[in-house]
C-alpha cells in the first residue's frame, strides 16, 4: 500500500520532534535513564521516542519541556511550519526573560548591530 502525503508529513513531523527531544536531552547533560526516571517511564521508552518509534503524550511533553528548560512551544512548534514563527518568538521571549538587566541591555546592543543601526 503506497504511503499518502499526509502520512509522510506525519512521519516527518514525528522525526523532527524525536530529534528535538534528543537534542534537548543531550544539551542538558541528561542520560536517557535520568530522563526516564524523572518522567516515570522506562529508558527504552525514551529511546523509542528519540528514534521516532513512539510519541510522548501531551502530559509527558509538558513535563519534558519543563525538565529541559524549554517551552512546550519550542519543543513542538517546529513540527508545524505555520506555527514555527510563533514558537520561535515564544522561545526567544522565554530566553530573554531569564536574562539579567545587564544582559538584556547587551542583547539590545547586539540586536541593533544585527539590524544595522
Amino acid at each position: 500500500m503506497p504511503k499518502s502525503k499526509g502520512n509522510e508529513k506525519e512521519i516527518q513531523e514525528a522525526m523532527l520532534l524525536a530529534e528535538k527531544v534528543k537534542e534537548l536531552r543531550i544539551a542538558n547533560g541528561l542520560t536517557q535513564a535520568e530522563v526516564a526516571e524523572k518522567l516515570n517511564v522506562t529508558p527504552g521508552f525514551i529511546s523509542n521516542v528519540e528514534n521516532g518509534r513512539t510519541a510522548m503524550s501531551l502530559r509527558l511533553l509538558v513535563y519534558y519541556a519543563e525538565l529541559t528548560g524549554c517551552t512546550l512551544d519550542a519543543l513542538v512548534g517546529e513540527m508545524m511550519p505555520e506555527y514555527k514563527a510563533t514558537a520561535l518568538d515564544h522561545e526567544l521571549q522565554a530566553a530573554i526573560s531569564a536574562l539579567s538587566e545587564e544582559e538584556k541591555r547587551k542583547l539590545i546592543k547586539v540586536l541593533e548591530i544585527l539590524r544595522g543601526k
